[in-house]
């Protein structure tokens, strides 16, 4: 494991046959902006929202992030390697709540894969990573039910959460934020749904 990971505490730990210890990080903003903006700059990433900013703003956006009691970002790592980028959010405080009925034991998620590293190109890769951000967010935060909002253009991210039990929801717009320290786009956007019993059957 390297230095930049080893040192640093992790959240939740799981293992998974086939592909080993998995860790969810806590994100640091100085640390990890050079690495998230390398990420974020890439064409395929462009639903994030963050190509063409500087690794100076990308590191801004996260230490602002980290003020907030309602919004967290981590990392998921693998032997040393960061292998995803996943956020996480109180509907209620975020726009999307504005948009469905927010019930109680919702949490909101975003997620963002890094480029195919050691096991990117493996079969059962993603399901591996989404299994363990789902034992997180739905069994360590003890949550009811996620819910995504990926643009409606976006047909990877769609079809990625339809594969692993989302139920699709309602097309719907995110209206416009603009605020001192926070500016997002009006975006449409296609509500999907896991429950933890979906996920975690008995």
């Amino acid at each position: 494991m390297s230095d930049q990971y080893a040192a640093r505490t992790a959240v939740h730990e799981q293992h998974v046959d086939g592909f080993g210890l998995f860790r969810v990080l806590r994100l640091d903003a100085a640390a990890d902006a050079p690495v998230l903006h390398c990420w974020v700059s890439e064409e395929r990433a462009e639903f994030w929202g963050m190509v063409g900013l500087t690794v100076s703003q990308v590191e801004d956006i996260y230490a602002h992030m980290d003020t907030l009691d309602t919004h967290h970002a981590f990392l998921l790592e693998r032997e040393g390697e960061a292998v995803a980028l996943f956020q996480t959010y109180e509907p209620e405080a975020d726009r999307v709540g504005e948009c469905y009925d927010v019930r109680p034991g919702d949490i909101g998620a975003h997620l963002l894969l890094s480029p195919a590293g050691s096991g990117g190109a493996r079969h059962g890769w993603t399901a591996a990573l989404t299994s363990v951000i789902n034992s997180y967010v739905l069994l360590t935060l003890d949550r009811q039910r996620v819910v995504v909002d990926p643009d409606v253009r976006n047909g990877r991210a769609i079809a990625l959460f339809s594969r692993i039990g989302f139920e699709t929801g309602p097309e719907v717009v995110l209206p416009e934020i603009d605020l001192p320290d926070v500016y997002l786009p009006e975006k449409k956007a296609q509500l999907a749904f896991l429950a933890r019993e979906v996920a975690f059957p008995a």
